[in-house]
């Protein structure tokens, strides 16, 4: 099931992994930014921690809301210098869910 979050949500109490609108500027050496309005995940997991008595102490199981399903998109930029491609590439969520977190294609970060 494909669970969209729409702007009516109060988002600080929302619990799951859903498809949410995010717009963001595409930027890249040699050409000017451009304003893109997408799809994407968003969202909190459920995770837990459990103490082990011995190394490493700790057994973590972490996942993340991550894209399941997407469609690659291509935007145009402006202003390209004449040597540089104006050929941005993004991906936009169709499905989400959640699960680990592979540096493969997310970004993973630990606090």
């Amino acid at each position: 099931a494909v669970v969209c979050v729409s702007m009516t949500t109060p988002l600080q109490s929302f619990r799951g992994c859903a498809v949410r609108e995010f717009s963001f500027v595409a930027q890249k050496p040699g050409c000017k930014g451009l304003h893109i309005t997408t799809e994407a995940c968003w969202g909190r997991c459920h995770t837990w921690e459990r103490p082990i008595i011995e190394p490493p102490y700790i057994h973590r199981h972490h996942r993340v809301c991550t894209y399941s399903r997407i469609r690659h998109m291509t935007a145009r930029l402006p202003g390209c210098l004449p040597n540089v491609s104006p050929l941005y590439h993004y991906p936009m969520a169709l499905q989400c869910h959640c699960t680990f977190c592979s540096m493969e294609d997310t970004e993973c970060q630990t606090f």
